[in-house]
């Protein structure tokens, strides 16, 4: 039970915060030129706690969890990627077959990004976690 925690917490982590840098320094103006005219002025903040709480117990299911068990990072990243792949496809090509001003670039760029981002969270978690409960068994 104690490494499902550990293997949350540590995948969260890494999620919150290579987002949270990608969100509000790198992808700012790309989102909103582009879908701008769609954004409320502030989000829903409890809306977006509870995506990045259920997100996280989906790449800790599909991908850490997983690698855990092979002992193998490469299983963490390609579940990771695979996760983020289809759960941003379904998103962003939802949003791309109903929403009149979705724009196709932005399809792209933010499945590209949720595969990586999932990916990269995966492999992080993974290892965090390996080292995390390392430290907890030589304690």
């Amino acid at each position: 039970m104690i490494q499902h925690v550990v293997s949350y917490l540590a995948t969260a982590l890494v999620f919150l915060a290579i987002d949270y840098v990608w969100l509000s320094q790198v992808a700012t103006r790309f989102y909103f030129d582009r879908i701008g005219h769609l954004l409320m002025d502030k989000p829903n903040m409890g809306a977006a706690a509870a995506f990045y709480l259920i997100y996280v117990v989906g790449i800790v299911i599909f991908a850490v969890g997983p690698a855990l068990k092979t002992g193998n990072i490469s299983t963490a990243v390609l579940f990771g990627a695979l996760f983020g792949f289809f759960t941003y496809a379904t998103y962003d090509v939802t949003n791309y077959a109903t929403l009149r001003d979705w724009p196709f670039i932005v399809v792209i760029v933010d499945i590209s990004w949720g595969t990586i981002l999932s990916a990269v969270s995966a492999g992080l978690g993974y290892l965090l976690t390996r080292l995390a409960m390392s430290l907890l068994v030589s304690a």
